[in-house]
């Protein structure tokens, strides 16, 4: 990793780059999980099954893995502001790319490209907000870096189905290029020139695996995005086929995930003041119970609605839990932890989704939806192996009082 110590702006806070860095990735999480609800009809014209038309989010989180590994030696040298242009201007590439795809090769090799801005853009993005603002300014900073997360999170998906419906899923896809194409220049006019040096020692993340309570909560995270991504990529052709929704309904149902989720976001705190191993315990449990329960009664479109409403409220706010936990159990080098994070979860999207995939088009959906509950559960199981660790670590380790009181 690269050390994150820019020099602060003697002057005003550069809020209008913070704003610019929102949009980006606003366009950014619509454009990486656009297949999810244009999936059926991706599937249909480029002739493929929809098991491989979900391996475009499996191949966007492989180069977001591989992207997030590898960008800290080009961060050392490259100007950050140009590099996040260029990884924004490289959306732009993506999104044309897939839009004008004439066939599953191009359209994959479209969502290769997403992949690398999602992995260099996620690697930078809290660093280089941080260095925007005054130190006292840093969280509400990263607040609104991530608002554009969570506002894509909400509407990209029920928008993406609805556009796909109107103007079909190509043109769903090439709406990204605007809003990209605004980001970019918005950051082009903005974002202040920042250089970073090397940091000794820093690049060695893999490190930080030797210590039992790192590694036991990094293969929980990976566990849990796994079995989470293993349904989700596939809840359309779900709900087409087994809840037998319209596309207009098909719409309000991803909209109440995502409405959920934002909620989510906002009550999850209080939970993880209160107990954050506990929290991270429950929400896989949670989700590998809603997964089961889509099986037994997919059939109704009221509770497959509900059920989707409380997975999409658990879901979308257990990414800030894990935050949380990094930022408390490795409070010296959350840099490092984060860039290894980064790399873990979209090892464990892209996997989920080809796992998923290949299930589905062999045993179809109940295979899917039953093996990600058990991915789940394991998610738990290691969890809870992580928070005895922990006790275990503060125990031996006097000063480390945090792990030991974190529920």
């Amino acid at each position: 990793m690269t050390d994150t110590s820019l020099p602060k702006s003697k002057g005003q806070p550069a809020w209008s780059a913070v704003f610019a860095m929102s949009l980006a990735a606003f366009a950014l999480v619509a454009s990486e999980f656009m297949p999810v609800s244009l999936l059926t009809p991706v599937a249909s014209d480029l002739q493929v099954s929809e098991g491989q038309a979900g391996q475009g989010i499996a191949v966007s989180g492989a180069f977001a893995l591989i992207t997030s590994l590898f960008i800290a030696s080009i961060a050392a040298r490259v100007d950050r502001k140009w590099l996040l242009s260029g990884l924004t201007l490289l959306m732009i590439v993506s999104a044309t790319v897939a839009a004008l795809a004439p066939n599953y090769a191009t359209f994959m090799v479209g969502r290769a490209l997403i992949g690398v801005a999602i992995g260099g853009f996620w690697s930078l993005s809290a660093a280089t907000a941080m260095r925007l603002v005054q130190d006292d300014q840093v969280p509400r900073a990263l607040a609104i870096v991530n608002g554009g997360n969570a506002l894509a999170t909400v509407i990209a998906a029920p928008l993406g189905s609805l556009l796909g419906a109107i103007i079909g899923w190509r043109g769903a896809f090439f709406c990204i290029v605007p809003v990209a194409a605004v980001a970019l220049v918005w950051l082009l006019l903005r974002m202040p020139s920042m250089h970073s040096q090397p940091k000794e020692g820093s690049n060695n993340v893999f490190r930080l695996m030797t210590r039992a309570p790192v590694a036991l909560g990094m293969l929980a995270v990976s566990t849990f995005f796994m079995g989470q991504f293993m349904l989700f990529t596939y809840l359309r052709p779900f709900l087409e086929t087994v809840t037998q929704v319209s596309v207009s309904m098909l719409s309000f149902m991803l909209l109440v995930i995502g409405v959920a989720g934002l909620l989510g976001t906002f009550l999850i705190g209080a939970f993880l003041k209160n107990g954050l191993y506990r929290t991270l315990i429950v929400i896989p449990l949670l989700m590998a119970a809603i997964a089961m329960a889509l099986v037994w009664f997919g059939g109704s479109v009221m509770i497959t609605t509900f059920l989707l409403g409380l997975w999409g409220l658990v879901a979308t706010a257990a990414p800030v839990g894990w935050w949380t936990w990094l930022a408390r159990t490795l409070p010296d080098n959350a840099e490092a932890g984060g860039g290894l994070m980064v790399a873990i979860v979209q090892l464990a999207i892209a996997a989920g989704a080809t796992v998923g995939g290949i299930l589905f088009d062999l045993s179809g959906y109940q295979a899917t939806f039953e093996t990600s509950a058990a991915v789940l559960g394991m998610a738990a199981v290691l969890t809870l192996l992580a928070a005895r660790s922990a006790v275990r670590g503060a125990s031996l380790t006097p000063s480390a009082t945090t792990c030991s009181t974190a529920g």
